[in-house]
């Protein structure tokens, strides 16, 4: 019997994850994977810097935030492009764009052409992060998505990891710019697969009113139903006035206290992200730690987001906001713990690592929280500004503990005020759940 129309998220709900979306998984994961690659590889090059062009380490704060400054403009005008352009051209221009960059920058003949063109490379970035995101959270159904969605943003931290194993490897071999060309050419091969592979945003698409026929085109993969439905529709948990823009959805009474405690919380966990990332090699060699070694334990830090994965599990059965808030508490712990860990390195090792599995974990929950509390017409625009008003918070770390350098605070001082931005994430995540009780949605019959 024909099926006269098709509710999308239902046929979602109501199928096994596929082998179609199972693709855009794998595109996606590769995606966030180069984009951590790319972001964190200035800190693993950073102690090279300093002896190659000779200079002082507070001068290093504005090549280490030039990036977060890219990615906080290629993500706040990304999400709106997306919301009316569609995930996937966005998406294929954000990865040219931040390839083509790092392939230059690593021919920068000074600290300043350096500078300009990770600014550059950031742009391309911040437009890349909320878009995969997005993208892959529209094809998952309701009791899967931040499992799904955490596992891939475990592609972040993942590359950010890759990148201090890499950077060990490559720099003592062939110099700091083949990690920067490494950066390059990766991605560049990645665009290309994804302008024939990667499809659109199904629920994009049915919101857009695309024709049946290329809504059937990527439905039959997905529900063998599809075939024989003569429309599809999408329904969202809340109505939307009609004509109503991404932006004003966003910034909306019934929004505004939620996206405010999103973006405080995603900056305040990037103060946290960076300030380790960008200067954790740094201040390993500065307490004795030879420069391969101090890369190598600064590479467990963003290892440990794997726990991603179990935290998505369990904000798909419980609320969410607390879960996230848990780990933002102990990563304030941990992060205190590490600065005093210096005696031993085993002990240091093991404090990196498991202080990066709750920052990640908890970091890298975000997207998913962020994705799950806007409604398909502004879903870029929210996640993406969440990301780009958090990058600041990247600029914020990186500019901290240069001036915690320059007031010359021993290294578990500088580890202590590090992890203050954690208890005020937590604190935000616990207004957010107070002021958005979680309401578990039942897939609509059809």
């Amino acid at each position: 019997m024909a099926v006269v129309s098709m509710d999308i998220q239902h046929a979602l709900n109501q199928t096994r994850f596929s082998a179609f979306q199972v693709m855009v998984f794998v595109l996606c994961f590769l995606i966030v994977v180069l984009d951590g690659f790319d972001t964190s590889a200035i800190g693993y090059i950073a102690p090279s810097l300093l002896g190659e062009w000779g200079v002082a380490k507070p001068a290093l704060a504005p090549v280490l935030s030039a990036a977060l400054f890219g990615l906080a403009g290629g993500a706040l005008t990304s999400g709106p492009m997306s919301d009316l352009f569609g995930r996937k051209k966005v998406l294929i221009v954000s990865v040219f764009l931040f390839a083509l960059a790092s392939c230059v920058s690593a021919f920068s003949p000074d600290l300043w052409a350096l500078t300009v063109l990770r600014f550059i490379t950031g742009l391309g970035l911040g437009a890349a992060m909320p878009n995969a995101v997005t993208l892959m959270s529209e094809y998952c159904a309701d009791r899967q998505r931040a499992m799904i969605t955490n596992a891939m943003f475990c592609g972040f931290p993942l590359g950010a990891a890759m990148g201090g194993f890499l950077a060990a490897a490559i720099i003592p071999a062939f110099g700091w710019r083949a990690v920067l060309v490494l950066g390059g050419v990766a991605p560049a091969l990645l665009a290309v697969v994804l302008v024939f592979n990667l499809p659109e945003s199904i629920r994009y698409i049915v919101t857009r009113a695309y024709s049946v026929a290329r809504i059937k085109a990527i439905m039959v993969h997905i529900s063998p139903l599809a075939s024989e439905a003569a429309a599809f529709t999408m329904t969202e948990p809340t109505p939307i006035k009609a004509h109503k823009s991404a932006a004003a959805l966003v910034l909306s009474p019934a929004n505004i206290v939620g996206s405010l405690m999103l973006w405080l919380t995603y900056f305040m966990g990037l103060v946290i992200f960076y300030a380790m990332i960008n200067w954790l090699p740094i201040l390993l060699k500065d307490v004795g730690l030879d420069p391969k070694t101090a890369t190598l334990i600064s590479a467990m830090f963003p290892l440990g987001g794997v726990g991603a994965v179990l935290s998505g599990y369990l904000m798909d059965r419980f609320n969410a906001n607390w879960i996230i808030a848990a780990c933002y508490a102990l990563t304030a712990v941990l992060i205190y713990a590490i600065g005093q860990s210096t005696g031993t390195q085993a002990l240091l090792m093991f404090a990196v690592f498991v202080a990066g599995a709750m920052m990640n974990t908890a970091q890298t929950s975000m997207p998913s929280l962020a994705a799950a509390f806007y409604p398909t017409q502004g879903r870029a625009t929210g996640v993406a500004w969440m990301l780009g008003v958090g990058r600041f918070g990247g600029i914020a770390g990186s500019f901290l503990v240069a001036e915690l350098t320059r007031q010359q605070l021993g290294f578990a001082a500088v580890f202590a005020v590090v992890a203050v931005p954690g208890v005020i994430a937590a604190l935000a995540l616990a207004v957010k759940a107070l002021v958005y009780p979680e309401v578990r949605d039942v897939p609509s019959a059809s």
